[in-house]
């Protein structure tokens, strides 16, 4: 069970799994996470892109150019979720047509 409410405790909330596929198909700067991942405030992009960091599931570099440029990535630690996202997505195929019939 501990390990459930901590696996839940790290991707709890609305964006962090939308997040977390944008960075799937490669390295991204701020703005393009905030264009792909529609609806989310740059505020609340912000504060979930540093939880993100702080449990390890991406990482932020910074790049020695003027103006500074940041680019976020995901580690394998949180590619080792690719099973979970998948197991989401079936999941919820199966529901969609269990409820909509679809």
């Amino acid at each position: 069970m501990m390990a459930v409410k901590d696996s839940l405790d790290v991707l709890q909330g609305r964006w962090k799994l939308p997040i977390l596929l944008s960075l799937r198909y490669g390295n991204k700067r701020f703005m393009e996470i905030s264009r792909e991942v529609n609806g989310i405030t740059d505020k609340v992009l912000s504060k979930e892109l540093k939880e993100l960091e702080m449990n390890q599931l991406i990482t932020r570099t910074i790049h020695a150019t003027f103006p500074p440029t940041v680019e976020y990535a995901i580690t394998d630690h949180g590619n080792s979720l690719d099973n979970v996202i998948s197991a989401l997505r079936d999941w919820g195929l199966q529901h969609r047509k269990q409820i909509i019939g679809k």
